[in-house]
Parts: structure tokens; sequence; C-alpha cells
């Protein structure tokens, strides 16, 4: 892990344990003190937009489907309105590769700011749960009051009120995020049909509710701590310029108490600071108490801190209190503190933008290559030619055509060559939006036309006269 100041070997204690657990492995529960301030506030404002859309969408449709659906179960997916099958999953792969890349390119620049500004669990936690929490019981004092009372009436009301209300928003939640996997239409169904129509839909709600409520109840940070593994990856990508949240120990250290006292002589006259050798740090300790991983910030960046900006709002406060300069501590890079001067764009940032990028356009180029219409032409297995009559033969084939838009398609084939004809078995198919239809077919060719035993032709396939795809297949014949 990347420090921010240089401790002395005494003082390395707190990276051989977790701010929340104590030396015989028992939790330590944390009270972070209700932060305020301008980095909060923006957090708040970026959060209900966040949460808007994360509660809207679902209820967003085009062209009669979800705007987004991600249904694992049936292997259909919609973005924007974009239909994607089980046949575009380079696509996905792709596209999961540029997400891991850029991933790591963010973090290289800009530290854990995700976390704390963009990722669900720390919106949902310090946004709505935690909020819900200082209302109901207080501020940190206050609830640490509460829970060492005895059980009265008030506390009974409180904590019954406030597990309530998480369940409820847990289960608000597990169907939000249940709307993405089947839609929401199908989640208005589960919960106003019979559930002896939707067992394992209902199920499923049950289950991801319980499971919401068990990691904002109790995990809490937790699940940024031990069991996402990004706080644990970022030790092997940040590096000195990197920017974090982070303490400025050059003008913070020393730390120390402000001893003031009036001149002799003179009551009227203002306070005059004593010690004049120390920093601009008070260790009045409130970065540490605002904290809701429970770190203190000036031990450098560590893989508890999700950058939530808590204890900058905190510090900043005092700042101004003691009439010293903000941004003791800030986003910043330890060359940036060190040296004064911030780089970006580095080696190693340019060798990931250029990945990026080349991802990225591999990406748009075979988006653009990507047909409406995907068509699988295939022989039928195990069957060779067949003489029609003297002069013509006939292949089997098994076709599948794939629709990827929300549009309806009356499919015709038709042989890309002058000669040839193509038979089907059974009605000509239509092929419906976001649907498949499967069916066989013959093609008939002339022996004389057929230069080998197998020969490559290609059919196209084709919508009232307009060609939407072409496949290539083998056509089998007599050995010359």
């Amino acid at each position: 892990m990347n420090d921010l100041a240089p401790l002395p070997k005494d003082q390395e204690e707190f990276r051989d344990h977790i701010a929340t657990v104590d030396e015989r492995g028992k939790r330590i529960w944390i009270y972070p003190k209700k932060p305020k301030g301008y980095y909060y506030n923006v957090r708040s404002i970026v959060s209900w937009v966040l949460l808007a859309l994360l509660f809207g969408l679902p209820f967003i449709k085009l062209n009669g489907d979800p705007i987004l659906l991600f249904n694992i179960l049936e292997r259909r997916f919609i973005i924007f309105g974009i239909n994607f099958m089980p046949q575009d999953f380079y696509l996905f792969a792709i596209a999961m590769l540029i997400l891991m890349i850029f991933i790591v390119l963010f973090t290289v620049v800009f530290g854990r700011l995700f976390c704390g500004w963009v990722c669900p669990q720390t919106i949902f936690m310090e946004m709505v749960f935690r909020k819900i929490e200082y209302l109901i019981e207080g501020d940190a004092n206050a609830q640490k009051r509460l829970n060492k009372e005895s059980w009265t009436i008030d506390k009974i009301i409180k904590k019954t009120s406030k597990q309530a209300i998480f369940f409820g928003i847990s289960v608000l939640i597990a169907n939000t995020f249940l709307a993405y996997i089947i839609s929401m239409d199908e989640v208005i169904r589960i919960i106003t049909e019979p559930i002896s129509e939707h067992w394992v839909g209902f199920i499923a709600m049950i289950i991801f509710s319980f499971v919401f409520y068990f990691v904002f109840s109790y995990m809490r940070e937790q699940v940024c701590i031990a069991i996402c593994p990004y706080g644990r990856l970022q030790s092997v990508m940040l590096d000195k310029d990197s920017v974090v949240v982070a303490y400025d120990f050059v003008r913070g250290e020393p730390r120390g108490k402000i001893k003031k006292k009036r001149k002799k002589g003179n009551e009227g006259e203002p306070e005059v600071q004593l010690n004049q050798n120390i920093g601009d740090c008070v260790d009045c300790n409130l970065c540490v108490q605002v904290c809701p991983t429970g770190i203190d910030i000036r031990n450098g960046t560590q893989l508890e801190c999700v950058n939530c900006t808590a204890c900058m709002d905190a510090c900043d406060e005092v700042m101004v209190k003691v009439g010293r300069d903000k941004k003791l501590i800030r986003y910043d890079s330890l060359k940036g503190i060190e040296e004064g001067r911030k780089k970006l764009w580095t080696p190693r940032v340019m060798a990931y933008s250029g990945v990026l990028s080349a991802l990225i356009i591999l990406e748009i180029v075979l988006f653009a290559l990507r047909t409406d219409v995907d068509t699988l032409l295939l022989r039928t297995p195990g069957l060779l030619f067949q003489e029609v009559n003297e002069t013509t033969v006939s292949n089997l084939y098994n076709y599948k055509v794939t629709n990827k838009t929300t549009e309806v398609y009356n499919i015709e084939f038709r042989l890309e060559t002058d000669y040839g004809v193509i038979k089907l078995v059974g009605d000509a198919p239509t092929v419906k939006k976001n649907d498949t239809a499967k069916g066989g077919l013959f093609i008939e060719m002339p022996k004389d036309k057929l230069k080998s035993g197998k020969n490559k032709i290609i059919v196209g396939v084709y919508s009232n006269g307009k060609l939407i795809d072409k496949v290539k297949t083998s056509f089998l014949g007599p050995v010359k």
C-alpha cells in the first residue's frame, strides 16, 4: 500500500489490523459522526440523481421493451433499446474487458473515487440507511447511549421502527434489482398475482430482500473492507501520482493542540497562540470520528478508505474555526503533497489509455458490423446429397433466424447464383421482434454446375424484397 506519509516502524502498527476488529478478533461497531459540509452536500445531490435513475429506469420502455434488461436466465439483454442475443456474446466479452481496463485506469489516476461517489453500496449505506439512522436515533454519541441503555419503550420504538424501515427499503431495492433481470412488468405480476403462480419469483424476491437487509443493517462497512476485492486491488493500482483523499503531512505535522491565553494587562485583547512550532493539524480527531470505516486518514492511504470525503469536510470546518487554510485533507497525490505538483499523464496511464482506446475502437467497429438479423444455416448432420433426377441433386439444411430488432420480418431465402432453387419445408418463416424462427429447407442444384464434391454457396436472407443478411454454407454433390 502506498503511504502518504513516511512513518516510523513503531507507528505502523495500524497496518497489522483493521479498524473494525479488536485484538481478540471481535468486531468493533462503527458509530461515525454525522458529516456535513460542501463535499457531503454535493455527494448527496449526486446520490439522489443516481437513486432516481436506479429506481426510475425499470419503468421506462422503448418500443414496448424495457430500456435496460439483463435477463441472464433467458440469455436476453437490452441496453438502451438495443437487443443483444447469445450470438452477440463477443461484444459483451470485449465490453467487460473495456470496463476492467477503465476501472484500472480510473483507479491509477483518481484512486477509489468510484467507491465514495457512485458505488451503490456506499450510496445506499451513507445516503439512505445512515441518514434514517441519524433521524431516528440521533448522531454518533446518541446512538452509543441508546445502545447502552436498558430496554425502555422509547428504545423499543426507535429500534423497531428503524429495522422495519430498513427492511422495507431492502424489499424496494430487491424488487428494483430484480426488475433489471426479469423486467418491471414481471415483478408487478409477481407482486399482484397469487403467490402460487410465481413461486420461484416470490422466493427470489424474499431472498434478495433479506440479503440487502443483512448487508445494510449488519454488514455495513464490512462489505467494503472484507468482501469487495476492489479495496485490496487498489494497493497494486495506486502509485505516487494517483489522486486520492490524502492528508497533507508536510503542512500538518507535527500535530498539536492550540494553546492560547490573553496578554497580561490587556483583557480586551484577542488571544494569542503560544505553541507556534506545530503544524496545522490540531489533532482534534474529527477526521476519524466521521470516517464510516473507522480509519485515521493521517496514517496514509489504507484499503479501508472509500474516498467518501467525510474527513475532508470535517477538517475544513475545523481549519475555518482556527483561522487556517482549508484543504489540509484534500484530493491530492503523494508527489502533489511532497513536491507541490501533480502529474496525471504518466507512462503507466498512457499505456492503459492506449489499450483502452484500442478496445473501444474494436468494440465500435464490431458493433457497426453487427447485423439486425442473424442467420445460421447448416446441413442436416449425417445426410449426404440426394439425387432429385438425372441432372439435379439436393441437400437438406436446418436454419435458425434470430431477429434482434423490434420489427417483424417475413423471411425469404434466395440463392445468390443464377442457378439452383430453394424449397422450404413448411411455410415461409415469420420472425417476431426479439425472437427466433427455426425450420428446414432443401437446396437443389444442377449437377453440371457443381465443381467438386463440396461446393461453397451463398444464401441471401430477404424480407419484403430487401436483403437483410447473407450466409455461407457448403453443398455436397457427386465427386467428379
